[in-house]
């Protein structure tokens, strides 16, 4: 009886060795199982560094982009250069100004031929009508007129002097029978020192009532297409 009561004690010790042993193996799994889940987020983190945290950072370093603000002023007397103007306006999202003179000109083509050339003979600068424009707000100015004795007609020239363009871009356009741009580029950027002056536009009288090809040609090259 004895012998059996000693073997029960022996039975009963050995099984809690055991189970203290498996509790102590499954602790230590857990354990490993835990360190390397860790391990293994840590790895993927600096393996990639689009994390979440990065990902904000990369999005608020990015610079926003300024929109550029544009106007189309233009003087026309038989419709062909404002033809131009709203070509331009439309593939470029502009503000349209007319220059509309305070004394109208004759609506006889060989009255207002005389009355240009005698203008240009004195240097005149005939009125504007209406033009208090907030030239400050915009960042390129697309200028017209038709060509008039090989020059800006010039209400153009009561203009260039009534507003300051430093620093802002100017792109010259003019409709003409024939004669081009002639020199008016380079007096626009003899009148606007401080002004970046692009290459012009001519479109012939012909042409003046479809011309949005050539307006997307010339704005690709001078670079300000939309």
């Amino acid at each position: 009886m004895k012998k059996l009561a000693a073997m029960f004690i022996v039975f009963t010790v050995l099984c809690s060795f055991s189970a203290c042993s498996n509790n102590t193996n499954n602790g230590e799994t857990s354990s490993a199982a835990l360190e390397n889940e860790a391990s293994n987020v840590a790895s993927a983190e600096d393996t990639n560094p689009q994390s979440s945290s990065s990902q904000l950072s990369g999005a608020g370093s990015e610079s926003p982009q300024t929109d550029v603000k544009s106007l189309v002023v233009y003087f026309s007397w038989s419709g062909n250069t404002e033809h131009v103007a709203q070509a331009i306006q439309t593939q470029t999202g502009s503000d349209l100004f007319e220059i509309i003179p305070k004394e109208p000109y004759s609506d006889d083509y060989d009255t207002v031929v005389d009355i240009a050339q005698e203008e240009q003979k004195n240097n005149a600068r005939p009125e504007i009508s209406e033009h208090n424009i907030d030239i400050t707000q915009y960042d390129v100015i697309y200028v017209g007129f038709p060509n008039w004795w090989g020059d800006m007609p010039m209400i153009l020239y009561t203009f260039f002097d009534s507003y300051d363009l430093s620093g802002k871009t100017i792109a010259p356009f003019c409709t003409s029978g024939g004669s081009g741009l002639s020199d008016t580029v380079n007096t626009i950027k003899s009148l606007e020192l401080n002004a970046t002056v692009t290459d012009g536009l001519h479109i012939g009288s012909g042409s003046s009532s479809n011309p949005d090809r050539a307006v997307s040609a010339w704005l690709s090259e001078i670079g300000l297409a939309e």
